[in-house]
């Protein structure tokens, strides 16, 4: 699965062209490097996600990843910080 495409999917980034300019403007990591958001995902991945407005990271462990669009919650296990 692309990285915009699960970045909205599992409502991290509201909307697919937002994940897309967080991904080109360096705001995603994915197993801690800059990532595009065209970026294939697979099982073990962790996407980072750095709101730096909002002064929060968000970290997503992709436990499982399914076909299409279907999403649960158990899928993933998200950790949010503060940043400094």
């Amino acid at each position: 699965m692309r990285l915009d495409k699960f970045l909205k999917l599992y409502r991290i980034i509201k909307r697919r062209t937002l994940a897309q300019q967080a991904c080109d403007d360096g705001f995603v990591l994915v197993n801690g490097r800059p990532a595009k958001s065209g970026k294939e995902l697979s099982q073990n991945d962790e996407v980072t996600v750095n709101f730096t407005q909002a002064g929060n990271r968000v970290r997503v462990k992709i436990l499982r990843l399914r076909d299409g669009n279907v999403v649960s919650p158990e899928d993933i296990s998200v950790t949010e910080e503060k940043l400094q």
